[in-house]
């Protein structure tokens, strides 16, 4: 199953170069600079519902009736991936603002917020690394991961509630701002990245579980090595 997931979004992510490279017309007004839109929203996209996920299944987790170690794995390794999307929308975001903005950075709310969200998640990361026990360490996590996700509305709605230089959503709103084959590109961009995200999610996981098998055998192995040192 897995592996169909994998083929199906590597096929998707490739039409969606093709389309959007090869296939879309020049924008009247940004050229050809607009083929970064069939990238850097899906990928923001993605990073909205990965620390989604993250903060879902740490509620989850938190909730005495619906706790699982399943719960904590999944956000670990949501967190993850929403991350590396995070960088990823900051750097295609700058690489669009250089020509747009003149400039690869500047501090405006919706870029601020950002930068602040992948510093948040990466606090988090480097939280599930600090040495506890198993219970103790993903029930901090996830606190944290809860804190972490507060700044996720305050990212989506700069643009709405403060002065910036960023644009207001493209495709979420009355009047969408984009048609033709430029939409069904955009909207395949976004099929694409959220199946590699799946696919991603599902591989992430499994290694989850794998490296905590390997502490927990690790710590039985220290402690059976410990107890064989002591003498009789």
């Amino acid at each position: 199953m897995s592996r169909a997931l994998g083929v199906v979004a590597a096929g998707a992510v490739a039409l969606t170069v093709v389309l959007g490279l090869f296939v879309t017309p020049p924008d009247v007004v940004q050229g050809e600079l607009v083929r970064l839109i069939y990238l850097h929203p899906p990928i923001a996209w993605v990073m909205y519902v990965a620390f989604a996920v993250t903060a879902l299944a740490s509620a989850l987790y938190l909730l005495p009736n619906t706790r699982s170690r399943m719960w904590d794995l999944v956000a670990g390794a949501s967190a993850e991936i929403g991350v590396v999307f995070c960088a990823l929308a900051l750097a295609t975001g700058s690489i669009w603002g250089r020509p747009t903005w003149g400039v690869w950075w500047t501090w405006d709310a919706r870029l601020t917020t950002t930068a602040l969200l992948l510093a948040l998640f990466l606090g988090y990361l480097a939280l599930r690394r600090v040495p506890a026990d198993i219970a103790t360490r993903s029930k901090r996590s996830a606190v944290a991961a809860l804190v972490a996700f507060a700044d996720v509305p305050l990212v989506h709605m700069s643009v709405k509630w403060w002065r910036t230089l960023h644009q207001e959503p493209t495709v979420l709103r009355p009047d969408p701002q984009i048609h033709g084959s430029q939409a069904w590109t955009m909207l395949l961009g976004f099929l694409a990245m959220t199946l590699l995200y799946a696919w991603l999610l599902v591989h992430r996981f499994r290694v989850e579980q794998l490296e905590e098998q390997l502490e927990v055998e690790g710590l039985d192995r220290a402690l059976a090595d410990r107890h064989a040192e002591v003498p009789a």
